[in-house]
């Protein structure tokens, strides 16, 4: 059976979401409360989401954010002992009747080619490539001026939309948001220099996921490596207009 989802399948969602990124080319594996205010952030509408179930189990899934003028796939999985059946395309297929033809947009690790192909033959297209980074270790004395769009899950919306905690850190023309329990630095703003990767270093005590940043902005990479940061995997923006 395929329906949309509803507040009360939580439980079903984070049971199937934590089987079917168990294998993935990064593994996700959040508690309840971190997937809740994984969802919460990306602005997760249950009835805008579509489910799969085998009798009472939530086998695959497409977890939708929306806004009043567009819709993002937060995430689409299969449980593991459900692959190869074509249940993602089915599940993404029927979201796009209940999104009502709004812009649909994802992000998808370039490494997974087979999620790559599905969404390219759903009429996906490639918008940029987002670079992941991970800064342990602070080197070096730079600025660099900051211009790209931030990616669905680090916009202001998003971040109004989060409950964490999360403080702004400023130095000179810049800034930087940040999720200390997580590590995140969700936004980079202004003129970021070294001297505010440090402060939100010492502010998270833990290495620090530096998220989507555009790869066009070949500027700030080349101060994010200068500054000690490793890049890790490579992500595909991909919209469907």
């Amino acid at each position: 059976m395929i329906r949309t989802l509803t507040a009360a399948d939580f439980d079903a969602v984070h049971e199937a979401f934590v089987d079917a990124f168990s294998d993935y080319v990064v593994k996700l594996s959040p508690t309840r409360e971190q997937l809740a205010e994984m969802l919460t952030r990306r602005g997760y509408v249950p009835d805008q989401s579509i489910g799969m179930f085998d009798e009472e189990r939530l086998v695959a899934f497409t977890l939708n954010g929306v806004e009043p003028d567009r819709a993002y796939d937060s995430g689409t999985g299969v449980v593991i002992s459900h692959r190869r059946r074509g249940l993602a395309r089915q599940v993404m297929q029927a979201c796009f009747e209940v999104l009502g033809g709004r812009p649909y947009v994802l992000e998808v690790l370039e490494a997974n080619a087979p999620a790559v192909e599905l969404y390219r033959g759903l009429g996906f297209r490639e918008t940029r490539g987002l670079q992941c980074w991970t800064l342990a270790d602070v080197t070096g004395d730079a600025a660099c001026d900051v211009r790209y769009e931030p990616s669905w899950q680090n916009s202001d919306a998003s971040i109004a939309r989060a409950r964490d905690e999360q403080v702004e850190l400023t130095h000179a023309a810049g800034s930087v948001v940040l999720f200390p329990n997580s590590g995140d630095l969700a936004q980079l703003r202004g003129r970021v220099s070294t001297n505010l990767l440090r402060q939100a270093l010492e502010r998270a005590g833990k290495p620090l996921r530096i998220m989507n940043i555009d790869e066009g902005e070949h500027g700030l990479a080349a101060f994010l490596e200068s500054a000690g940061a490793v890049k890790f995997v490579r992500q595909l923006e991909m919209l469907r207009a």
